[in-house]
C-alpha cells in the first residue's frame, strides 16, 4: 500500500458486531482501516472511502438502523456522499443507509418472520464502480429484517437507472424483485444484506467476498 493512500473509515455504533471482520477484510487487501465512532465528526477528505458494518446498532430498537441514522457520524457520511466518495453498507449497514436516505427503500422483517442464517447464491445485475464482484456469488446472510421493500415507482427507477446491484438466485426473505443489494443514482453508495467479509478465504467456505474489498485496492480508489 502506498504511503499516500488515505485510510478506509469503518463506522461503529453501539451494537455493531461485524466491525472487526470488516477491519480484517480491509487489511487483507492492503488498505488501512480506521475506526469512526458514532459520535465522531470527521473530514471526508481524510479518507478514501467508508464501510458501515453489520450488527445490531442500538439493539435494533424502533427499526433496524433507525436510531443509528440519526448519529452525528452520519452527517459527515452524507457530506462524503455529496463529494461522490465510495460508501459500502453491509447488513445493518445497508439498513442504516436506507434509514438515512443515502439509499432508497427499506428493509423489513423477513417474510417468514424468522432470523435466517445461511449461504445464498447471488447474481450481479449491474456493476458497482467501487465494489466489484463476480457475476455469480456465494456468500452468507444472517438477518431478521432483510426483506428489501420499495414502492412500484421507486422499483421502476431502480430498474431503469441500473441501480439494482445484486439479486438472490433463490430469494430467502421475500425481498421485492429478489433484490439483495442496490446502488444510489451516482453509483458511489452501495448496500447489500449478505456478508462478503465472511467469505474472504477458501477456508471460510468460499473467497467470493474478497473482490468486494480488493477492487478498492486495485484502482477503485486513488
Amino acid at each position: 500500500m502506498g504511503s499516500d493512500r488515505k485510510p478506509i473509515g469503518i463506522l461503529r455504533f453501539l451494537g455493531t458486531n461485524c466491525d472487526r471482520d470488516i477491519w480484517k477484510a480491509v487489511q487483507s487487501v492492503g488498505l488501512e482501516p480506521q475506526w469512526l465512532w458514532y459520535q465522531d465528526r470527521f473530514d471526508p477528505e481524510d479518507y478514501s472511502g467508508f464501510v458501515v458494518p453489520g450488527g445490531f446498532s442500538y439493539g435494533d430498537y424502533v427499526r433496524s438502523g433507525a436510531l443509528a441514522s440519526l448519529a452525528p457520524v452520519l452527517g459527515c457520511l452524507k457530506e462524503a456522499n455529496e463529494k461522490g466518495m465510495p460508501i459500502l453498507g453491509i447488513c445493518n449497514g445497508f439498513q442504516i443507509l436506507c434509514e438515512s436516505g443515502l439509499l432508497p427503500g427499506a428493509l423489513l422483517k423477513n417474510e417468514s418472520t424468522r432470523f435466517i442464517d445461511k449461504w445464498v447464491k447471488l447474481k450481479r445485475v449491474n456493476a458497482s464502480p467501487y465494489f466489484s464482484s463476480n457475476e455469480e456469488i456465494n456468500i452468507p446472510i444472517a438477518h431478521g429484517e432483510g426483506r428489501f421493500y420499495c414502492g412500484e415507482s421507486t422499483l421502476k427507477e431502480l430498474q431503469d437507472r441500473e441501480q439494482i446491484w445484486l439479486r438472490y438466485s433463490d430469494n430467502p426473505n421475500g425481498s421485492v424483485d429478489d433484490i439483495a443489494g442496490i446502488l444510489n443514482a451516482n453509483k458511489n453508495v452501495a448496500g447489500l444484506m449478505p456478508h462478503p467479509e465472511r467469505a474472504m478465504k477458501k477456508w471460510m467456505g468460499t473467497s467470493d467476498g474478497y473482490s468486494f474489498f480488493a477492487s478498492l485496492a486495485d484502482g477503485g480508489l486513488q
